[in-house]
């Protein structure tokens, strides 16, 4: 998403034409949006075209949201805003966001957010991916500490097709922006602007002197022209006479160059192929000139297709086949013959020692044991399929050590040829809590097709323990990009904040967001689930007296029909664990629904609960815990998820309390 200085006039001109459901210029009307009225009300300005809110009246918020709207393409929103602020910083600063309302979803999900201030108006073009269900667009205006703050909104305009394709005809850059250079500058071209003595080509899309194209200016300098993207191949018409044209592809702080202009003039459609990723990437048309004469560059009619390009050939590469959580198989990786069985996949019962796997607590993991490995050297090997070269990705995978003096070194991942030459080691572990499973990410990049290789490492027959790997995958992109991503509406981590819930009353006897081990020994869990370092909820049973209750309670959420499927993990080990239930309370019910329960100690490990409801009320979801009779009764909960629609999967265990007799068996 980007924002540009735009032209009022031309606003005003492209206001007036025939607007599609969605689209407002908010001349007379709010063109069927509507505002919440238990917030802030916006104001409509019929001479100035535009609608506003501000701080003349009490309230932290205003809500717009659009009519029912429906489309099977792609399409694109284009929003003409303004944030006017007094204050230069603030923790709380004046923001404007935009949500998508999918028809049968409870949460809405976060599109793009401002929150720069500016003297002008500015646009933002965002993508909206094609969908079978009606949606609603829901503008939300925060005004934060500033109480002389305002957001106004000049136009809302819904096009089809993606953002990025452009013939420039309306004077704007679309979706693009200029990155601004002293010497040498992107600029719309042709129609009025042009004269007699000008060297510039005709417009491409009407073939005429009065179109317009996108221009680079004569410098020996180089200017760059970019746009923010998401996952399309893309073909463009070029009209130019540079001394080259490069475009490059760029995640975050890397990029490569998906095609390059030699020296010359052309004049001739080009396309090129954007590789597939699951982030955001920008498109830069970069200029460059090599004499002091310099040249021009002409671009025009940039257009964006979901299929590849009609020069490319073959089966794209899909990170999803070099990931893998064991469940089934190995999926793709393997072990050399000759290198011994150092790994197995294997499967822990529900026990009070050993922790099972980190997909589910009742799965499947693989456990490097190379004490006994036939190979000399103790050294266990675990073969990746193979990846292409010069694309950067990013490796995320879940480790667990036991049994080690020194945990540095005990477990690497190489680089190897796909010869089974080694190139390099690109990670290795320094230290790690015993017996949690802990979350690693590593981003690399490699000229020549390679493989990932897991190496599980002792130094010495006697300091040789165990490593336990799960939910290897691999993504496109650097981890820095990956990490940036939102989670998905209706997910908690518990990372940052409590997200979505809250507690019935705060003190001793409550939930505590908390990392890192619990107080007490022998009772609650070591690390979080979701990355073995970070935050979950739990209650601190020493603070607690035998059946005293401690809630967790959801804010309101949005009813709809059909099932849904409530995901979380639970972690209810050590002697005196009591009671964590799950209640469903609908909107002007007293009564509470019991959904889900399990009493007693259930394993060391972070299990995870199925819950598979429906309310088409609005409703709250409850967690309780009653503490037990001692004060290893530690509970705790991590990685809560609402999604539409039934559960995928029947939960593991259907009983409510105890773990089995047979303790600490590993299943082959």
């Amino acid at each position: 998403v980007t924002g540009a200085r735009f032209v009022l006039a031309a606003l005003r001109l492209a206001g007036a034409a025939l607007l599609s459901p969605g689209s407002c210029a908010f001349e007379d009307s709010a063109c069927g949006y509507q505002w919440d009225y238990a917030h802030l009300p916006w104001t409509l300005h019929g001479e100035g075209h535009y609608i506003s809110v501000d701080t003349s009246y009490e309230g932290e918020k205003a809500v717009l949201y659009s009519p029912d709207l429906y489309s099977e393409e792609w399409s694109c929103v284009r929003l003409i805003y303004q944030i006017a602020t007094t204050l230069e910083t603030s923790d709380d600063p004046t923001r404007l966001n935009l949500y998508l309302r999918q028809e049968g979803e409870s949460f809405d999900r976060l599109l793009w957010s401002a929150k720069e201030p500016s003297d002008s108006w500015l646009i933002a073009s965002l993508d909206l991916m094609n969908s079978t269900k009606k949606y609603k667009l829901v503008l939300e205006g925060e005004m934060g500490q500033d109480k002389s703050g305002s957001i106004a909104i000049f136009e809302i305009k819904i096009t089809p097709g993606y953002c990025m394709e452009c013939d420039f005809e309306e004077n704007h850059l679309c979706g693009f922006v200029n990155r601004w250079n002293p010497n040498v500058n992107w600029f719309v071209g042709g129609g009025n602007i042009r004269n007699s003595q000008s060297i510039l080509p005709k417009d491409h899309t009407l073939n005429s002197a009065l179109g317009k194209q996108q221009i680079g200016a004569h410098t020996n300098l180089k200017a760059q022209f970019a746009v923010s993207m998401l996952k399309y191949p893309t073909s463009l018409t070029l009209h130019s006479s540079p001394r080259f044209l490069l475009v490059k592809s760029q995640f975050f702080d890397s990029s490569f160059t998906v095609w390059c202009c030699v020296p010359g003039s052309v004049e001739e459609k080009l396309e090129m192929h954007i590789v597939f990723v699951n982030t955001d990437v920008t498109v830069v048309y970069e200029v460059a000139f090599n004499s002091a004469k310099g040249g021009y560059v002409a671009l025009d009619d940039i257009s964006f297709s979901p299929v590849y390009c009609s020069n490319q050939t073959g089966t794209p590469f899909d990170p999803a086949n070099a990931g893998c959580n064991f469940e089934e198989d190995l999926c793709n990786f393997y072990q050399d013959q000759k290198d011994g069985p150092g790994w197995s996949r294997v499967k822990v019962k529900r026990n009070v020692y050993r922790a099972g796997d980190h997909t589910t607590g009742f799965g499947y993991y693989l456990l490097a044991n190379t004490k006994y490995t036939t190979q000399p050297g103790y050294i266990g090997r675990l073969y990746g399929p193979t990846l292409p070269g010069n694309l950067q990705f990013c490796l995320s995978f879940y480790y667990a050590l036991y049994g080690f003096f020194k945990m540095s070194g005990t477990l690497a991942v190489y680089i190897f040829e796909e010869n089974h030459v080694v190139q390099e080691k690109i990670w290795s572990v320094l230290d790690s809590p015993k017996g949690v499973w802990t979350k690693a990410e590593i981003s690399f990049k490699k000229p020549m097709p390679c493989k990932v290789v897991f190496v599980s490492l002792c130094k010495s027959f006697w300091d040789c323990g165990l490593v336990a790997l799960d939910d290897v995958s691999l993504s496109l992109g650097t981890c820095q990009a990956a990490d940036s991503i939102l989670l998905s509406p209706g997910e908690c981590t518990f990372e940052k904040d409590e997200c979505v819930f809250t507690q019935k009353k705060r003190g001793r006897g409550s939930w505590h967001r908390r990392r890192g081990p619990t107080p007490t020994s022998y009772t609650g869990p070591k690390g979080d689930h979701t990355t073995g370092v970070g935050y979950y909820m739990y209650i601190e049973a020493s603070d607690m007296v035998y059946g005293q209750r401690a809630y967790l309670v959801s804010r309101l959420l949005r009813g709809i029909s059909g099932k849904q499927c409530l995901t979380f993990f639970y972690h209810m080990y050590g002697a005196g664990t009591g009671l964590l239930s799950v209640y469903l309370k609908k909107e002007g019910d007293d009564e509470e629904i019991p959904l889900w329960r399990r009493t007693g100690e259930q394993s060391i490990s972070w299990l995870r609960g199925l819950i598979e409801y429906e309310s088409d009320r609005n409703y709250q979801i409850i967690f309780e815990v009653i503490r037990g009779v001692s004060m290893r009764s530690d509970t705790a909960i991590d990685d809560v998820l609402f999604q539409a629609g039934p559960c995928l999967e029947v939960e593991e265990i259907q009983f409510s309390s105890g773990y089995p007799d047979s303790l600490n068996e590993i299943e082959y």
